[in-house]
């Protein structure tokens, strides 16, 4: 297909250039995406005022977009404060220590938990789920955050979300528009991202090993405080009446009290209320002098200690059990199935209601305030980590046909102009025929649609670029589009382009997203790489 380019076409490359460039120098790329969205706007109307309009429009629609994102990482957050709060977050990870005692295996749980849940039912509720319940086990065993957030968005954005084939809407898309076997794509897929994926792993976990440390309570303690300070305000100790109170205060009691209570159950955890309790890294529960003064307030901890123990079971089985409601709908008939945006609201939903529980056992007198404050602490934590990425999408939206109607102010949003896939289509004519070189032609191709931050948008063009130039270069059309939506989804999925859902896995690891897509970079580029070569190859 023809395509005429404009300036407006040559001005949003140059932006493009620029924003990568600014990345590879590992500086901050909002500038740039701001001044390379008006150029492109005023560039295109030519008029002075869209161009203006266009800075806010673009971040309004990329908010729009994203905020469901933001939702659940507020929620999930929200309830993990409360439950920190009650001193539930300790007791929960405990049992998963047995399995994940270091971080080599926490780094390979991780991954094995993330792929399987993203396969069945894509990465979107899989990744609340996880940094509910694996990722404070994963921090406390010594897995650096940065590490924690390389392993699920490989394994889950990457590795499950590039094969899709439980699901199969990507191969879906691929074929149809190479007019090929979507199963053979799918098949072709799979083997691809298990090479992706595991070259990108075994590179990740080998440049990430030196920075693993030695089990420790007070890993999860720094990780949990990092947040605290981002909300701008210490985190609470809570007593058994709700009011605040600072560990290892108030008046002393003799040590029997404390080795007897603290010798009631084998927890890790520092028991709620008005015990002082810390564990060593073998483990072991060491008992400090607890405040206690009366009979009263050793039941108070005890019964603190009780529910926040109740909690702990609570949260773990309350997600499981979800997760085989979502199992029981994907084959069988007996629930509605969910996927995708359900499933997440799903999680989500699952967690406010627990936030609210945990508040209300936790602080019977003022629950209310509290739980608003802890909805309000995880909407700041979500905005200030994640914020940053909302104007950058609008760059990349403006781009985008879904999109960029909105964005310049027409009155049929679904009319705008397709600025990036029509540079995609323009280069089209310009590849040589050679099947090593267009192989790795269409995964660039397929990386550059992915910068959109979807994965999928991109999947026609590849596909009929794969269905056009396979039998002239003599490859399967099947082989190359596979390739094709390999450099789709793995950019453009979640794990190369900060302003995808790689913002969900960052902000439940607590990094900057910026800084994981660098991480991620080489190890995923190496995979892609090796697995386009040997592709050639093998199909």
């Amino acid at each position: 297909m023809d395509v005429t380019l404009t300036a407006a076409h040559w001005v949003y490359l140059g932006g493009i250039i620029v924003i990568l460039g600014t990345m590879l120098m590992r500086k901050n790329i909002v500038v740039p995406a701001v001044i390379g969205t008006f150029l492109t706007a005023f560039v295109f109307s030519d008029s002075l005022v869209t161009g203006l309009a266009s800075i806010f429009n673009a971040s309004l629609v990329a908010a729009q977009e994203l905020f469901n994102i933001f939702l659940i990482i507020s929620l999930v957050t929200a309830m993990l404060g409360a439950m920190r709060q009650m001193g539930a977050d300790r007791l929960m990870v405990a049992p998963f220590r047995r399995i994940m005692r270091g971080g080599t295996s926490s780094f390979i749980v991780l991954a094995a938990v993330t792929y399987t849940i993203s396969l069945f039912f894509w990465p979107t509720p899989a990744v609340p789920l996880i940094g509910a319940v694996l990722i404070p086990v994963a921090i406390r065993s010594g897995l650096p955050p940065i590490t924690v957030g390389m392993a699920i968005a490989i394994c889950g954005q990457g590795m499950a979300l590039s094969s899709d084939y439980i699901i199969k809407v990507a191969p879906g898309l691929s074929a149809k528009s190479a007019g090929v076997d979507p199963d053979t794509v799918a098949d072709r897929a799979l083997v691809m991202s298990l090479i992706v994926g595991i070259t990108a792993l075994v590179i990740a976990y080998f440049s990430q090993r030196k920075h693993m440390r030695q089990p420790s309570p007070e890993l999860l303690s720094d990780w949990e405080s990092r947040a605290e300070s981002d909300f701008g305000k210490p985190g609470r100790s809570a007593a058994p009446d709700g009011d605040s109170t600072s560990p290892g205060t108030a008046s002393t009691a003799s040590a029997t009290d404390a080795k007897r209570i603290a010798s009631s159950s084998p927890a890790t955890a520092a028991a709620p209320g008005s015990i002082a309790a810390k564990e060593d890294a073998s483990g072991t529960v060491l008992t400090q002098p607890v405040a206690v003064s009366s009979r009263q307030a050793i039941e108070e901890t005890f019964t603190s200690f009780r529910a926040a123990k109740a909690f702990a079971i609570l949260v773990p089985v309350a997600y499981l059990v979800f997760i085989v409601y979502l199992i029981i709908g994907k084959f069988t008939d007996l629930v509605p199935s969910l996927q995708g945006g359900d499933a997440a609201a799903m999680v989500g939903g699952i967690a406010a209601m627990i936030l609210f529980a945990v508040a209300a056992t936790n602080d019977k007198k003022s629950f209310l305030e509290t739980t608003s404050e802890h909805l309000i602490d995880g909407l700041v934590f979500a905005f200030k980590a994640m914020g940053i990425v909302i104007p950058i999408a609008g760059f990349f939206f403006i781009g985008n046909g879904d999109f960029s109607g909105a964005i310049l102010g027409y009155s049929d949003p679904s009319s705008g102009p397709t600025i990036l896939f029509d540079l995609v289509n323009a280069a089209q004519s310009h590849l040589p025929q050679n099947a090593v070189v267009t192989s790795f032609v269409i995964l660039l191709i397929g990386m550059i649609a992915g910068l959109e931050g979807s994965g999928f948008t991109g999947l026609p063009l590849t596909g009929s670029l794969a269905g056009a130039l396979g039998p002239a270069v003599g490859m399967d059309p099947a082989t190359l589009a596979a390739i094709g939506q390999m450099g789709n989804i793995w950019s453009g999925g979640g794990t190369l382009v900060a302003w995808s859902s790689l913002i969900a896995i960052a902000g439940f690891a607590r990094v900057p997203v910026l800084d994981l897509a660098r991480k991620c970079f080489v190890p995923v580029v190496s995979g892609l790489v090796l697995a386009t070569a040997l592709s050639v190859l093998i199909f």
